[in-house]
């Protein structure tokens, strides 16, 4: 499989080295610096690139007729609009807030036990997420993804970074050096606390999701999720 790598920081040096590992060319490494020539050899391109550039690199892709997968954060204001040019163009489209086997299985956890507390007053819900330094956006896609499960089953409306008022969930964004990702949510009571939590040990994780995802979506048209790579409902 030939994939196009639309940007090339970090996570797409991590991206790279695993769809080599599987057998895969790269035929485009994306930078500020060059131009999408090599496109046009790409069976499916992966984005991970910066929150200014997302949706031009998905919509190339469309225009290209090309498969993309985007686990870029920050640019979901547009979320619909690229949707929309997706079936517009009949492509195919794959986003993740987080491609990690482990967050995605975590996604699970987090809306079963939403469920279950939904009608449990006693506890009041807050998030802590931790990223390194070089994150641009806050709070992270994974949070945000987490926030929105819990207000899918409950009486919760919106998340804040603010002080929360009532029906908000209360999301504290921490950036320290060296942390590829921590999640953790909390339901306190008076008397006690429930904690799940996600600990990401290294990019790798998340790297090899990717990679996972942009071979199952190959030869697909529409709009995905992990929840579709992985068969989880």
């Amino acid at each position: 499989m030939k994939i196009a790598l639309l940007g090339y920081g970090k996570m797409g040096k991590e991206i790279e080295k695993i769809a080599l590992e599987r057998g895969h060319e790269i035929v485009l490494r994306k930078t500020e610096e060059n131009d999408y020539s090599g496109l046009e050899h790409a069976d499916v391109a992966i984005d991970f690139s910066i929150p200014t550039a997302a949706t031009e690199n998905i919509s190339t892709c469309f225009e290209h007729n090309i498969p993309v997968v985007s686990g870029t954060t920050g640019w979901l204001e547009q979320y619909n609009d690229m949707v929309q040019l997706c079936k517009e163009k009949n492509g195919a489209f794959l986003y993740g807030s987080n491609f990690s086997v482990g967050v995605n299985l975590f996604f699970e956890l987090n809306s079963y036990l939403a469920k279950l507390m939904a009608n449990i007053k006693e506890y009041n819900v807050s998030m802590e997420e931790i990223h390194h330094t070089q994150k641009l956006d806050a709070p992270s896609g994974t949070a945000i993804s987490l926030a929105q499960g819990i207000i899918a089953e409950t009486n919760y409306e919106q998340w804040t970074m603010d002080s929360a008022k009532e029906n908000q969930i209360y999301i504290d964004a921490k950036r320290i050096e060296d942390v590829p990702g921590t999640h953790s949510v909390y339901y306190k009571s008076a008397v006690d606390e429930i904690e799940i939590k996600h600990t990401a040990f290294s990019r790798q994780g998340f790297a090899l999701g990717a990679v996972v995802a942009a071979e199952w979506i190959l030869g697909k048209k529409g709009i995905f999720t992990m929840k579709d790579v992985l068969n989880l409902g």
